[in-house]
């Protein structure tokens, strides 16, 4: 008997993907847009480390062309790129390793904080509430690919 097939196996959403008594709906709502905009954030931050590794890349191949117009006799540009360009900020003193730190360490810590502990204060920590609760009206109880969790005892779903 496969583990879909046993009756025992609830297919009810873990504890941690309920809402706790008490709870509004226009609180879970709000808790949802302030998870949906961390996650946008993170998106960004994704975007941030892209930039820093881009520009990085870019430097490095500058680089490289410093050295070929070396060689090709072209040691004014050479110069010109090895003094104006290579190592250059790309913001007022900050290369995008430095961008990325300030942005990681300043807002982006801040919202993330203010995330977690807008959670811990209304619904014990919980995460991806107003999701949990889509899943469950969208889902087709019963049907295979529609279960609430996983039967293997994971806590992901």
């Amino acid at each position: 008997m496969s583990p879909r097939d046993d009756e025992t196996v609830p297919d009810e959403p873990l504890p941690e993907h309920t809402r706790p008594d008490g709870v509004s709906d226009l609180t879970i709502e709000a808790l949802g847009k302030l998870s949906e905009a961390l996650e946008v954030l993170e998106d960004a931050r994704g975007s941030l480390y892209r930039f820093h590794r881009l520009t990085g890349t870019a430097d490095l191949g500058i680089g490289e062309a410093v050295e070929l117009f070396r060689k090709a006799g072209h040691d004014e540009i050479a110069d010109r790129l090895d003094t104006e360009i290579v190592g250059r900020n790309v913001l007022e003193g900050r290369w995008t390793f430095q961008v990325i730190e300030e942005y990681d360490d300043g807002y982006f810590a801040a919202v993330k904080a203010a995330d977690q502990a807008a959670r811990d204060e209304l619904v014990g920590g919980r995460r991806h509430l107003w999701e949990a609760e889509m899943k469950e009206r969208e889902r087709t109880r019963g049907l295979p690919g529609h279960e609430a969790r996983p039967h293997d005892g994971s806590s992901q779903g």
